[in-house]
């Protein structure tokens, strides 16, 4: 509670004279201290966010919803205002055009997984089938599937006949996160599909999967992955790099699963937490990057 009170007093009463103070010791603004003093990465990044979001400047506010076609206007325009010469500050516009394409594309990323979420799995779209029965090819490439709905999809943790019902609460995203797991981490999404199927220790591959789908995308929605992906993406992050972030999920929740030895799959959701309050730890940290740790990347 301490640190929201400082943190609102600070940002409506203190932080201009603040900067008022430093911008005349160092005759540069807070934008220019930011870019020159970071190098490309979260806390760069982070900080110009900050810098912007609380600039006192409609402008600058305004950078931070800006087009994507239209961020070198807006640099040009806030390099303007703020008398930032280019002879005297060379990095400057380049520092603040890459970290406005970081802050623009985690809002359009959102805006993307959303829309692939809110898409519900219709068994009338080819597309859609297909990429189901490629989930089963990709995942037991030696047994036959016998018919559309089968018991045998339980054997990769559906819990019905009919996977469709599955994806109700994350939609066409929970069916790309497994599929993209698949395809492009094809021996670790077995390894992890063998562990699943553990006589004692087991797990529901499927719905723990679309789980962390949900878990994934509650911490994009949050903001908590914007130093994961201001690190690890240098430009604008796109869909793929989400379905990454879902892989690291996928492959961690396991051996974290197997380290821990629940007595019962009924205590998921105690373990899951438990997960989740570990990502978010590792989250915290600004040089974060949650990638997969996998040899066979195809």
């Amino acid at each position: 509670m301490l640190a929201y009170i400082w943190q609102y007093l600070y940002s409506t009463y203190l932080r201009y004279w603040v900067k008022w103070l430093i911008r005349q010791v160092t005759r540069t603004c807070e934008l220019q201290r930011i870019c020159s003093g970071y190098g490309p990465g979260a806390t760069r990044t982070i900080n110009t966010e900050y810098s912007l979001k609380y600039s006192k400047s409609k402008l600058l506010r305004g950078a931070l919803v800006s087009r994507k076609e239209h961020l070198g206007n807006h640099v040009e325009q806030i390099m303007k205002e703020k008398n930032i010469k280019v002879q005297t500050n060379p990095l400057f516009k380049e520092s603040l055009h890459a970290s406005l394409l970081q802050i623009t594309g985690y809002n359009n990323l959102y805006e993307s997984v959303e829309d692939v979420r809110k898409e519900a799995f219709c068994p009338e779209n080819p597309q859609h089938e297909a990429m189901l029965l490629k989930l089963w090819e990709l995942l037991m490439p030696s047994i036959k599937l016998e018919s559309r709905v089968t018991k045998q999809w339980g054997d990769i943790g559906f819990q019905g006949d009919d996977p469709k019902t599955d994806f109700r609460g994350m939609g066409m995203l929970g069916l790309m996160n497994l599929l993209f797991f698949s395809e492009h981490y094809t021996q670790e999404a077995r390894l992890v599909l063998s562990h699943a199927n553990h006589p004692k220790l087991g797990y529901s591959y499927a719905i723990v999967g679309i789980n962390l789908t949900e878990m994934a995308f509650s911490l994009l929605k949050s903001g908590a992955l914007k130093a994961h992906f201001y690190n690890a993406v240098s430009g604008t992050p796109e869909l793929r790099h989400f379905h990454q972030l879902y892989c690291y999920l996928a492959f961690e929740f396991d051996k974290f699963w197997l380290a821990e030895e629940p007595e019962s799959i009924m205590l998921f959701n105690q373990y899951r937490e438990k997960f989740h309050h570990v990502v978010r730890n590792l989250l915290t940290d600004p040089h974060v990057c949650l990638t997969l740790s996998a040899t066979s990347k195809n």
